[in-house]
């Protein structure tokens, strides 16, 4: 198994960091999130830890030049069986995960729904189209988005995931793995959530100009990094952990479409990254710890040096 160095890991997270918080300046010397430019910066701060890990890779040279895909989870997909599995289970757990989150949070009474009549989403489509244009029913245009999430989650939402799922699980789960998995998961899950908060603290996700923003999403980030970090190491693969944070993204939005007209929602608690999301991540970490899954870690990049010629095979 390859041994990052903890130099290389350090430097690692002071250029992810750095140049999130460069590339988010705009923003800041603006008008925040309603910045004109916002909707590019957001996608390129997402590609921060990906250019973080090449400037390691390429400056430091912690990985043999052989062994830097495999290190990464890249390549090669093998088994091939084991890949396609956890990946398609990384596109569909966390869509069922978000609508089991929905559902926790109306039931609490955190978030009011109206599921039969779709009276917000229908009162949000009336609100944007000119007078007088006929629209289709709102159950049509509801289950037309249901039945894209998979396919966004695969294609533009991955695409703009891939970025940070190379530095988080790609690069710095297996970094910290010498350290143990635990400590691995928690730590990778804690930085993912404070690496967001030059956007949070302009009041992205959670709507909180303040530290607990960034506590908020920290903790969602710890329990959703522990569930793709999980995937990552089950996998030895960065991919299923690519297409589930894309399936993440994609599906983030349901609340909005299934809540009740002329009601609001607080995103600390209904959000899929608030509180409903926590508990019940931390129920499938809790069954996945209960079955041993933690300990089913294949070999994510190790030497392929030849065997001595006098060495028997195993």
């Amino acid at each position: 198994m390859i041994r990052i160095p903890p130099l290389a890991t350090i430097a690692y997270l002071v250029l992810a960091f750095g140049l999130a918080w460069v590339v988010a300046l705009p923003l800041w010397l603006g008008d925040g999130l309603a910045t004109p430019a916002a909707a590019l910066l957001l996608p390129v701060m997402m590609y921060t830890p990906a250019a973080a890990v090449l400037i390691v890779l390429f400056v430091m040279r912690p990985i043999p030049k052989g062994q830097r895909l495999r290190f990464l989870g890249l390549w090669p997909l093998r088994p091939a069986k084991r890949v396609i599995w956890l990946s398609v289970l990384g596109i569909f757990g966390p869509i069922v995960l978000i609508v089991l989150a929905m559902l926790l949070s109306a039931g609490l009474g955190w978030f009011q729904a109206d599921f039969a009549g779709l009276s917000g989403f229908r009162q949000a489509i009336e609100a944007t189209a000119p007078a007088s244009t006929p629209l289709p029913p709102a159950a049509l245009l509801v289950a037309a988005q249901l039945i894209a999430i998979p396919f966004a989650a695969v294609t533009i939402n991955a695409l703009a995931a891939f970025g940070e799922e190379l530095g988080w699980r790609g690069f710095l789960v297996p970094a910290l793995r010498r350290y143990g998995t635990w400590p691995a998961l928690l730590i990778s899950g804690a930085v993912w959530g404070l690496w967001h908060a030059p956007v949070i603290l302009l009041g992205y996700d959670f709507a909180r100009t303040d530290i607990t923003g960034v506590l908020l999403m920290t903790g969602g980030c710890v329990v959703w990094g522990i569930l793709l970090g999980w995937l990552r190491l089950r996998s030895a693969s960065v991919w299923p952990a690519v297409f589930a944070h894309g399936a993440m993204n994609a599906a983030m939005g349901l609340p909005v479409v299934f809540i009740a007209a002329g009601t609001t929602f607080d995103p600390a608690l209904a959000f899929a990254l608030g509180v409903s999301g926590w508990i019940v991540g931390v129920v499938v970490i809790v069954v996945l710890l209960l079955t041993g899954q933690f300990r089913r870690q294949p070999e994510l990049a190790g030497s392929r040096a030849p065997k001595h010629p006098s060495t028997p095979a195993p």
